[in-house]
């Protein structure tokens, strides 16, 4: 798409990478600054007319709400009318198993693989009226991509 990219887990402050890293899983008050941080990024780049992929795990309906709206999504913790963003939420969806041999193969990152089942506790998949799409982790890589690539396109 030649679209900026940005993983959020870079943008984790020390920490959080800390606690993750010591198999403590994250809580809302370590996520929500997190967050705001993650959604004035987005705005920035929107602000500047950039198209942006963020790799994020926006695990609950609130954090999706903060990625879009900011620090007001908190107090509402509902959408506004006519958010900002225009975001649309890829939830990949796949089982326990599979991402968790993934997780494994995956070097040099802070977050062990034991920590998952505290983000699948966490999961609240995404609904009406999100604006988003679930795709299959257990199609391939290639699958994944022409799918999102086609939803992006879609508008």
């Amino acid at each position: 798409l030649g679209w900026k990219f940005y993983d959020a887990d870079d943008y984790h402050p020390p920490e959080n990478r800390k606690k993750m890293a010591e198999g403590i899983p994250l809580n809302d008050e370590d996520r929500i600054p997190w967050l705001c941080a993650l959604h004035d990024i987005l705005r920035r780049e929107v602000s500047s007319r950039q198209h942006v992929v963020l790799a994020c795990s926006a695990l609950k309906k609130m954090y999706r709400h903060i990625l879009d709206s900011g620090a007001s999504a908190i107090e509402s913790n509902q959408p506004r009318e006519n958010p900002g963003l225009k975001i649309l939420f890829v939830h990949l969806d796949g089982p326990m198993d599979i991402i968790a041999d993934r997780l494994r193969k995956r070097r040099g990152h802070f977050m062990p693989p034991e920590l998952l089942k505290s983000q699948f506790d966490t999961l609240e998949p995404p609904s009406a009226p999100e604006n988003f799409i679930t795709v299959s982790l257990a199609k391939s890589l290639p699958e994944i991509v022409l799918e999102i690539e086609s939803a992006v396109r879609q508008g």
